[in-house]
């Protein structure tokens, strides 16, 4: 045999190739052939037309798709002598046969490597031809302790047990693994184990964070006390979850910006974080296991904001800093618009401010001063629902209406009165409105044009903000929170810290790893009066003007916009 190049050209299957089926199943080999080039040779050997594939037939038929994209350029070829079908047949099975997929560990060590050269998942994965989700399953082994790895390269434990494996912590790795080397315990695998880390209701007395004197219940032991276990799982998590909760005080007192608790069972994916120090803006998260164990991670920060930092260091500026806004853009959209309709309201009261925006808007300009009135539209349905239940809505619509009959304008089915000329449908007679405010009194033209300076001042601007400001506008004289804030409220951190201003310190510690659902039925009641409100009359921080937040994560228009008018209306 020899080694050669031959063009594609040259080249066909042969009959004698071992595999039928999937023979041109190539797209897990050209991502891999794209990125590294054909790593082994083709097996041929000759025939009337040229050469004919042995064994390399799904290389062949991935190259040949790639020759769609750019020019085939010569593929290296070993070539067997012509004529011995029995050899070519022994040739393509004993490749095919040898070329076993790499193991678990293999995988693992393979993708590794190239995570350590600066590599994300997707780019492994398209460097292998697999899938995302196999290289980030395949990552995780990282989190499993070497003598289990050993266990299961001997072929000791089965795969099943080394994937769920990947979800334990390095304590219950260790306790599975005391009770693997023991001949006289049981070690659960597969399916057993998981129920075992997570199923179980025990909570052994190791995981508390708290002094165990404070807790009332029994603590049960086995015969020979090695282990013991609180009986009460719910008297547990309450004084967990305080425990977490000064957990958290005490890891913002030493400087860090941000700290993070997660879900109770919930795993911690180290490959989707990177390091980062506390100077550069790093996070702690805590991980709660089901059984109570408490992991804290310190100093990380996401795979996605480290390559936003990345590009933002590479010159591209205008990629955001923030990672998730404490508020989603729905709810944004929901508090936009109902400090609108709390501003504006507060606008018909003062005339003049309404003389000087409409200076303002006619010197600087303004993004509706075309003119036509704020459309007030909603992202969803519910929210729509939401506004037009607002006291604030319908007080400025029967302003509307009297402004209506002041002009003479007859009542339509729009919902303003501003429309621009020649508008589809709808218009008023420029000359026929010019002339009813001439016959007018100063007072009613300015009631007038003070109710058109409300109508169209654009929802979520920052002269919204500004104008919240100076009147010191209540929106929540004009609005309680109702089912659809609730609903679109989904920060858990920032629903805890409202817990804590409604309901008191004690019962935000308590609460800390419960659902956001359970956490906002909370709130709820203190509003309705089931239960006390530690805050009489309580109100979000999101309706105060400058708008207040609960985290320090950035991200909300309003917040933004209202720090910079803060300082320019100081003396205001």
């Amino acid at each position: 045999m020899k080694l050669t190049h031959l063009t594609l050209d040259q080249l066909k299957p042969a009959k004698v190739n071992v595999r039928k089926k999937g023979g041109k199943d190539v797209a897990d080999l050209v991502p891999s052939i794209r990125s590294l080039g054909l790593l082994q040779p083709l097996l041929v050997r000759p025939n009337c037309e040229g050469f004919e594939i042995v064994a390399g037939q799904r290389r062949y038929h991935a190259l040949t798709k790639l020759a769609e994209e750019v020019e085939a350029q010569p593929v290296p070829c070993i070539v067997m002598e012509d004529g011995d079908d029995a050899k070519a047949i022994e040739a393509s099975l004993a490749e095919n046969v040898a070329r076993l997929p790499m193991d678990e560990i293999d995988q693992y060590k393979a993708f590794a490597v190239l995570g350590e050269e600066g590599k994300d998942v997707a780019e492994i994965a398209s460097t292998f031809g697999v899938t995302e989700r196999l290289v980030k399953q395949r990552l995780a082994i990282a989190n499993i302790i070497g003598p289990i790895l050993t266990a299961y390269r001997r072929g000791d434990i089965g795969t099943e047990t080394l994937r769920t494996m990947t979800l334990a912590t390095k304590r219950q790795q260790q306790d599975w693994w005391a009770l693997f080397k023991d001949e006289d315990a049981y070690a659960p695998h597969g399916y057993a184990l998981r129920q075992w880390l997570f199923g179980g209701q025990q909570i052994s007395v190791e995981n508390a964070l708290f002094e165990l004197e404070e807790f009332i219940g029994a603590i049960v032991a086995d015969l020979f006390g090695d282990e013991r276990y609180f009986d009460d799982t719910d008297a547990f998590w309450t004084l967990q979850n305080e425990a977490i909760a000064k957990l958290k005080d005490d890891i913002l007192a030493k400087g860090w910006q941000d700290v993070e608790i997660m879900e109770v069972g919930a795993f911690f994916a180290s490959w989707e974080y990177r390091k980062a120090t506390k100077k550069d803006g790093g996070r702690v998260y805590i991980q709660i296991a089901k059984d109570g164990e408490v992991t804290v991670h310190e100093g990380y920060i996401t795979e996605k904001e480290a390559k936003r930092r990345d590009k933002a260091e590479a010159g591209n500026t205008d990629e955001q800093s923030c990672e998730r806004p404490e508020l989603t853009k729905a709810m944004q959209n929901y508090l936009a618009l109902h400090r609108h309709a709390a501003v504006r309201l507060d606008l018909l009261s003062d005339p003049a401010l309404a003389l000087r925006v409409v200076a303002a808007q006619i010197i600087a300009g303004s993004a509706l001063w075309t003119v036509y009135g704020e459309p007030q539209k909603a992202n969803t349905e519910a929210i729509g629902e939401s506004l037009a239940a607002s006291t604030a809505e319908a007080a400025f619509a029967a302003e509307r209406e009297a402004v209506r009959l002041l002009l003479g304008i007859e009542q339509d089915d729009s919902d303003t009165l501003v429309c621009r000329q020649h508008d589809y449908g709808r218009s008023h007679d420029l000359l026929t409105v010019f002339a009813k405010l001439v016959d007018l009194d100063d007072d009613s033209v300015r009631r007038i044009l003070t109710f058109v300076v409300a109508e169209t001042l654009p929802s979520g601007s920052a002269l919204v903000e500004a104008l919240g400001i100076l009147k010191s506008a209540d929106m929540g004289a004009h609005w309680a929170p109702d089912d659809t804030f609730f609903d679109l409220w989904k920060d858990k951190e920032a629903i805890n810290a409202a817990v804590k201003e409604v309901a008191g310190k004690a019962t935000a510690d308590a609460h800390v790893t419960s659902t956001a659902k359970v956490q906002k039925k909370i709130i709820r009641d203190h509003i309705d009066g089931t239960r006390k409100p530690h805050t009489p009359d309580w109100q979000p921080r999101y309706t105060t003007f400058p708008m207040g937040t609960y985290t320090k994560r950035g991200g909300i228009d309003a917040v933004e916009r209202g720090k910079d008018l803060k300082r320019r209306f100081k003396a205001a």
